[in-house]
């Protein structure tokens, strides 16, 4: 008999610890069930804002190249505006955030649980950098690199040689032509010293045949 009851024990507390297993489970799903239903609430307001803004977002010219305007489906719904400044939810999940990314931290730069406001404060934001940009960008050009750097560096074309001044050119040949007159006024130095020095040579070899007749 008590044999039988421990067995009876055992199974019981087994069946226990399975509805225990069980009831967690059903207990992760709903947790589960509940992240993605805010998830899908918050990317639900942040396409909002992002519908809002397209007319914003189309005016921008296309060859301008720092905008993403892009909504990241993450743990965390993102409508990003640029690399460093984006919209998300709030904690509780019903307050728009634009925020920015600096040096010293992240700032808010608008918040507020209606879209308009943060529509405003993004197209503000997207005008000043356009203006920023425009600023940056004005005047004219000037090229820094010389003209001996250019013609050093690239092989020049048919157009390209007369960007070399005449006085240049003649005062390049001038001077090749005295390299080349020094040049050979230094091998005929040498030929004299040369033949001099072989005639003394033979002379100092050959004095005691020719010393009689001087």
């Amino acid at each position: 008999m008590s044999e039988m009851r421990e067995k009876i024990t055992a199974v019981d507390n087994r069946r226990k610890l399975a509805d225990a297993v069980r009831g967690a489970q059903i207990a992760a799903a709903d947790r589960g069930d509940v992240v993605v239903d805010m998830k899908e609430a918050d990317l639900a307001r942040i396409e909002i804002l992002a519908h809002d803004l397209k007319p914003v977002f189309d005016d921008v010219p296309v060859d301008d190249l720092q905008w993403d305007f892009a909504i990241s489906k993450g743990q965390q719904p993102r409508l990003w505006i640029d690399p460093t400044s984006h919209v998300m939810m709030g904690r509780d999940r019903r307050t728009y955030r634009f925020v920015r990314d600096t040096r010293l931290g992240r700032i808010v730069v608008a918040e507020s649980p209606d879209v308009q406001p943060i529509s405003d404060a993004v197209t503000n934001y997207i005008a000043e950098r356009l203006v920023e940009r425009q600023r940056l960008m004005e005047g004219e050009r000037i090229n820094l690199r010389s003209a001996a750097i250019y013609q050093k560096n690239q092989t020049p074309g048919p157009t390209e040689h007369a960007l070399v001044r005449p006085s240049a050119v003649s005062s390049a040949s001038a001077r090749r032509s005295r390299s080349v007159v020094s040049e050979l006024v230094t091998v005929l130095t040498w030929f004299v010293i040369g033949g001099l020095a072989g005639a003394g040579a033979l002379l100092a070899f050959f004095w005691d045949r020719l010393s009689p007749y001087f």
